[in-house]
């Protein structure tokens, strides 16, 4: 036993020893290697590098004269001969330029630039100098114009991004060539459409593994084409492009490697090709927000290494083939906004044990599981919106632990929601359960801690408001968005608001509501649209809401208020203001057109008086262009950035007479709606400055005066009401240039004169200029005496104007007849003066003839 143990010591410090040895130079090595210092030139190049740099975060506070450049932030060295070999630079909100002083660091190999702002410069041309460089990354780092061909230089480049600039473009991807060692490339965003050939091109990088190309303005896959040899290919990105063709052929030909194919949003057509199915490894299809049509093809059951298949948003028709049941890597699955039919039932599930994300929503499905059907997935995401479920709610949801978002509007289900239901939400982030028919006591409401949207508009929830708002098992939530509109809430509004500050957008419209808004709503610091129309809410509306400085709609429509309160001008984020059909008395403050960004604003059918404010011209929203700028329709269609589920705000609008819900489209919409008031005096002539108003409605108040003379310049105009009210004078004939008119109505105003020609003047009914007695022309039976067309010219004047008409006609009488004879008479007694007249006009005549028959021979 001895004898064997001391064997088995000597065999293990045989074994050992010279691994140990090993290890111990190693460290020895690596230790020596720490103490190489940085090379000289290479420091004096970083630190002119930095110069040029404008450094708003001190991220480069380190690279200090004073300091081994190997130990710099940012810096890596090679550590055996102490030379620079990797800048990492990316999100240091660097700007400036980028010296020349790079091409000194001979041994460079890693340059990453991204997300930082150079301000819209080139590409440097000497980067295509830098062979040793076998990474460099400059995606989101705003440079803009031609790519440098000098890139292809870079034969030892093995990974290449320039995605996510300004404008970059290219004249041609012949230079492309020399990239021999190239195995992911990236030029999203950049406008590759000037090169045809790009395939082709693309296709002879032997290394290749990872081609994106998303954005790039391509319009062609070359379908023509029969073979395409990408050899090593794993990852191919094309979204975003516009092909407008079908999915060609070779797709059959790629590598057999292929694991991700993404060509969401590229205009694709026709149905799926069977060519797909060759790619045995896929794991990853996008083909979504397409126009791709036909049934889904049971073939997609052979892809068995499947993860990812994206076919939402086309115009997909049949049934669901239950071969996708038999995806058992599958993790999400998207066939939602298509047109299919069908029943979905337990087999389309059968093997769907990875199922995490469903998205079967607007699809035209029926879903139809047995009600003790337990899944095999546990889902975390399950859009079922506008699908039918019901009238049952489904217990199946019961089973799923770990689901974080569950869109079921408009599923069909009826009655009242299960008892386990607001318990089983303990991990769940987003409910939306709207227009459907649910019954439940508010009070029966439990919101965990992790909750952010709870939409229940447009059911039966019932009970006082004020129960929900102030129980105290949710007074810790967190949520954003609150909408309850549309259902038989009661009550008074309560003052438990300090609990709900996490805010964002609160809808309680169209409920049973009553009382006063409370003072304590001031407390919603970060609430952004406030909608509480349709009810029978009264009194002031508090002060306290100037706080709440993100305020972007206001919605108090329909309800039984005072007056416009002065310090509305204070609401300077403000993007909507209706305060429609609600009783408000008094005027029109000089304070609203403070609202620069204000895009709606709606105050009809109230009891306002006084004249309209003439400085309307300062809503400069409604005056100027657009710019680029998401933050309204991030506002319109509220995004969870860190889900896929957004929450769109509605609100009910009358741009044309007759209301209708604005959703998406709402960040379409400029009105101005004063119908229906008791507002007096004359249209401000600078509401003309109003150049991008699409909607004015001033109809059914008591203006008097003339319409606009420059109403022509306000070119985006689609409604303009005027009717009912006292307006005299001509139609201003610049109107001719609303041609994007789709409605106007001038009835029953004093309006007097010709209608003035154009095509879309003429295009309206009679009717919108009936109730006018001194107007004339088409559309109107009424045609235009030669008294009647003068109004044209000019208004009917007074007694003293017609005297002053009458000298004038006299004087003109006389002058004419003495001028006449002044050069009548002189022709007439003098022989010479008469014979140069006659000269004169024999050659006029001469002229004419001659130019007239040269322009006929021309012809």
């Amino acid at each position: 036993m001895g004898a064997s143990f001391a064997t088995l010591h000597v065999l293990f410090l045989i074994w050992f020893f010279p691994i140990a040895f090993s290890l111990s130079l190693f460290f020895f090595k690596a230790e020596s290697n720490s103490n190489v210092s940085c090379n000289e030139k290479d420091k004096q190049a970083l630190l002119t590098l930095k110069r040029a740099f404008t450094d708003h975060e001190h991220v480069l506070s380190s690279w200090s004269d004073h300091k081994d450049c190997c130990l710099w932030d940012r810096v890596f060295c090679d550590k055996k001969i102490g030379r620079v070999s990797e800048l990492h630079l990316n999100h240091s909100r660097l700007g400036g330029e980028i010296s020349g002083s790079l091409l000194q660091l001979e041994h460079l190999n890693y340059l990453d630039l991204s997300y930082n702002d150079f301000n819209c410069t080139r590409i440097p041309i000497f980067l295509g100098s830098m062979f040793s460089l076998t990474h460099l990354d400059l995606s989101r780092a705003n440079f803009s114009g031609l790519i440098p061909h000098q890139l292809g230089n870079l034969s030892s480049l093995r990974y290449l991004s320039l995605r996510n600039n300004s404008d970059l473009y290219v004249d041609n991807l012949h230079w492309m060539s020399g990239l021999s060692a190239i195995q992911y490339l990236n030029l999203g965003y950049s406008d590759l459409h000037r090169e045809v050939d790009w395939l082709q091109i693309m296709s002879k990088f032997p290394s290749l593994s990872e081609l994106d190309l998303y954005n790039c303005q391509l319009d062609s896959l070359n379908p023509s084409l029969g073979f395409v040899n990408f050899t090593s290919l794993q990852v191919l990105d094309l979204s975003k492009n516009h092909f407008n063709h079908e999915i060609p052929n070779w797709f059959s030909n790629l590598s057999t490697s292929l694991l991700r194919l993404d060509l969401y949003n590229s205009s694709l057509k026709g149905n799926i090709l069977p060519s797909i199915f060759n790619l045995e490894k896929l794991e990853y299809l996008d083909l979504g927000l397409n126009s791709l049509n036909g049934p889904i093809p049971s073939s997609f059951g052979n892809l068995s290494r499947m993860r990812v298949l994206l076919l939402d948003h086309n115009q997909l028709n049949g049934t669901i083939p239950k071969s996708l049941g038999l995806l058992s890597r599958l993790e999400n699955l998207y066939v939602g906004k298509n047109s299919l039919t069908g029943i979905v039932d337990e087999g389309h599930f059968r093997k769907l044990s990875k199922l995490k994300e469903l998205d079967m929503s607007e699809a035209g499905l029926s879903f139809n599981v047995n009600s003790n059907w337990v899944p095999p997935f546990q889902l975390e995401y399950a859009y079922i919106s506008s699908i039918k479920i019901g009238p049952n709610f489904p217990s199946w949801l019961q089973s799923q632990r770990f689901l974080s978002v569950l869109e079921m509007s408009m599923s069909g289900i009826s009655g009242k929601v299960p008892g386990w239901f607001w318990n089983w939400t303990s991990n769940i982030t987003v409910i939306n359960l709207s227009n459907n028919r649910i019954e439940c006591d508010v009070s029966d409401i439990f919101l965990s801690h992790t909750v952010k949207e709870l939409n229940i508009a447009n059911n039966s929830f019932y009970g006082p408001i004020s129960t929900f708002l102030c129980q105290k098992k949710i007074r810790k939530n967190k949520l954003e968005v609150l909408d309850t509109s549309n259902n038989l809430l009661s009550g008074e509004l309560s003052h438990c608001w300090k609990y709900w500050q996490s805010l964002i957008h609160l809808n309680l419209g169209s409920n049973n509501l009553v009382g006063r808004i409370p003072y304590s709503m001031g407390a919603l610091v970060n609430l952004q649209s406030l909608c509480l129309q349709n009810n029978s809410i009264y009194g002031d509306i508090p002060s306290s809401l100037k706080k709440c400085l993100n305020l972007r709609l206001i919605d108090i429509g329909d309800n039984h208020l005072s007056i416009i309160p002065l310090w509305i001008g204070e609401m300077t984020n403000l993007l909507v203001l209706r305060l429609r059909s609600s009783e408000i008395k008094g005027y029109i403050p000089q304070q609203i057109c403070q609202l620069s960004s204000l895009r709606v604003l709606d105050l009809a059918n109230n009891s306002l008086s006084g004249s309209i404010p003439n400085c309307l011209k300062n809503i400069s929203a409604m005056a100027l262009p657009d710019s680029y700028d998401n933050s309204f329709s991030y506002f319109v269609s509220f995004i969870y950035w860190n889900m896929q589920a957004s929450y769109v705000e509605n609100v009910q609008l009358g741009p044309k007479g007759k209301e209708m819900e604005y959703k998406e489209n709402l960040k379409l919409v400029r009105l101005i709606d004063l119908s229906s008031n008791n507002l007096s005096g004359s249209i401000p002539t600078e509401i003309s400055n109003l150049s991008k108003l699409r909607f004015l409605n001033l109809s059914r108040n008591h203006l008097m005066g003339e319409i606009p003379e420059k109403i022509g310049s306000m070119k985006d105009l689609e409604s303009v009401d005027l009717s009912r009210n006292h307006l005299s004078g001509k139609i201003p004939p610049s109107m001719s240039n609303l041609t994007f008119l789709s409605l106007l109505d001038l009835s029953y105003n004093n309006l007097s004169g010709r209608i003035p020609s154009s095509t879309q003047l003429q295009s309206f009914d009679a009717l919108r200029y009936i109730g006018n007695p001194q107007l004339c022309g088409d559309p109107l039976p009424k045609s235009c005496t030669i008294e009647e067309q003068s109004l044209n010219r000019s208004p009917i004047g007074s007694v003293e104007d017609d005297s002053k008409n009458s000298s004038f006609y006299i004087s003109m009488g006389v002058g004419f007849t003495t001028g006449f004879w002044a050069i009548c008479g002189a022709l007439f007694f003098i022989r010479t003066w008469r014979d140069a007249y006659f000269r004169f006009v024999d050659e006029i005549k001469d002229w004419i003839y001659e130019t007239t028959m040269r322009k006929m021979n021309l012809l």
